[in-house]
């Protein structure tokens, strides 16, 4: 008898805490930069519905991503791990193009990942959009890393005869679509949803109606024939902001709002307008940081963050203090779903499920980074190889030690006043420990400009980038 009440109770605990676990939907924007949405200051550009989401929950100052481009910021959500870790140190581009940067061509299907994690604890998973964690190379089917959905990624619709040219413009309502459908076919299973979207990413080719709020916007006027940069850019933001809107007026239709946790954020900084396939998308705002795509400087890993979950995430709140970052969204979301790790996983991030639901406290660990390669444009922004976050204080600095920098980036957010010679005690321990940790990396090519603040003067060294890097012909631009 005593064995069936433990049990009978133990069964009603487990089906307590099952119905506690919330729905989780991780909206992933490409290229948007920390300063692109109105909650964030942008005073051109228009978002209510992200701008409501942030009244409706908490904003983040201190969010960061764990690499300054695609693939290794994707692999820090998606693993809780430092991408360096599998080798993916750029975004994914051809076999010939990864190989010479030292590079695997996909994510292994078997490392954990937050989508088999949550479907070994009944979720139903799907990812909606982009994906660039190897298709690029003919890398193994998405379904293979746990998801039951798989809706249309960058590679379908998109190029060969009779493309839309549209297609980028159109595609986050298209992944809307089929993201509330899957919602409504998961029924009352508790569902994990990936919606990586391709805007802001270039090219940007917004439609005629998409850009009519911002025709003002050009230089010659609204019957100029040529549109604005900055008008193409607010049009394809405006849109991914009225979709992601559609989504939640539809997630509280199907009834699901209330119990459903949604994280908004960026993969990197914004777009540098030197780079060759830049476009209209190098105009985007990287806030007051310093910094834009690629570099360690804030603005090319600072990024907006929004999290939203009626009850439980605090509304209205605007947290400056606490640091999160993406390799937290691994532990976080398992420690929310009640999902054990495997042992031998180890992430680089950390539980902060507290941090969403209110509390404001330090990190219990530092934060890394590195670049190996080229930085485009302007010198300004071109940040040392290695960089790491503890406290307040941010350390960037080359291996051999040819620039070090130490920034309060608390209070010198356009790091502009190098404090390096007056805590040497701080930079020896700083970079004890990024210099340690990048002793762990895997070794490889690094681009011969990394790490230098390469100027151009009169009489410098013509430096040009490794093979495969720069301004070349057959150079990987993503």
């Amino acid at each position: 008898m005593r064995c069936f009440l433990a049990f009978f109770l133990l069964a009603l605990l487990s089906d307590a805490s099952a119905a506690d676990r919330p729905n989780i939907i991780f909206i992933l924007a490409d290229d948007l930069g920390w300063g692109d949405l109105g909650c964030y200051g942008n005073k051109i550009i228009r978002t209510p519905n992200l701008d409501a989401m942030a009244k409706q929950g908490t904003l983040f100052t201190q969010f960061y991503v764990n690499a300054s481009v695609c693939s290794p910021s994707r692999c820090a959500f998606f693993t809780g791990q430092y991408p360096a870790r599998h080798r993916i140190h750029g975004h994914y581009s051809s076999k010939e193009q990864n190989e010479a940067r030292g590079m695997s061509n996909w994510l292994e299907p078997q490392v954990p990942n937050a989508a088999r994690m949550l479907k070994s604890a009944g979720y139903t998973t799907a990812h909606v959009g982009k994906w660039h964690l190897g298709n690029n190379a003919g890398g193994p089917p998405i379904a293979e890393y746990g998801f039951d959905f798989v809706g249309t990624s960058e590679k379908d619709g998109a190029n060969g005869p009779g493309a839309d040219p549209y297609f980028r413009a159109k595609s986050t309502a298209l992944f809307v679509d089929e993201s509330l459908k899957f919602i409504e076919q998961a029924g009352d299973n508790p569902f994990y949803l990936q919606l990586w979207t391709l805007v802001p990413h270039a090219t940007l080719n917004p439609t005629p109606e998409q850009m009519k709020p911002y025709l003002k916007l050009r230089a010659g006027g609204k019957d100029f024939p040529h549109a604005a940069a900055m008008e193409i850019f607010a049009a394809s933001v405006t849109d991914l902001d009225t979709q992601i809107g559609r989504l939640l007026a539809g997630l509280e239709k199907l009834g699901k709002d209330k119990d459903t946790l949604i994280l908004f954020t960026s993969d990197n900084g914004p777009e540098d307008i030197h780079i060759g396939n830049a476009g209209h998308s190098g105009v985007g705002s990287a806030g007051p940081f310093r910094g834009r795509k690629r570099s360690l400087y804030e603005g090319g890993l600072r990024m907006p963050g929004i999290a939203r979950w009626p009850g439980k995430v605090p509304a209205g709140r605007i947290e400056d203090k606490a640091v999160l970052a993406g390799v937290d969204w691994l532990p976080t979301i398992c420690k929310i779903a009640g999902v054990q790790l495997p042992a031998d996983h180890a992430p680089d991030g950390e539980d902060v499920s507290d941090v969403l639901c209110g509390s404001s406290r330090a990190r219990t660990r530092p934060l890394m980074w590195e670049w190996r390669f080229n930085i485009a444009g302007e010198p300004f922004h071109h940040s040392p190889e290695l960089a790491i976050r503890d406290g307040d204080w941010k350390l960037l600095m080359n291996p051999d030690r040819s620039r070090v920098e130490l920034y309060d980036v608390t209070q010198d957010l356009t790091q502009l006043n190098n404090v390096a010679e007056h805590h040497p005690d701080v930079v020896e321990k700083l970079s004890a420990q990024v210099t340690a940790w990048a002793k762990t990396l895997p070794e490889g090519p690094h681009d011969p400009t990394a790490g230098k603040m390469h100027a151009g003067m009169p009489g410098a060294p013509n430096v040009r980038p490794a093979k495969g890097q720069g301004k070349k012909k057959n150079a990987p631009v993503e």
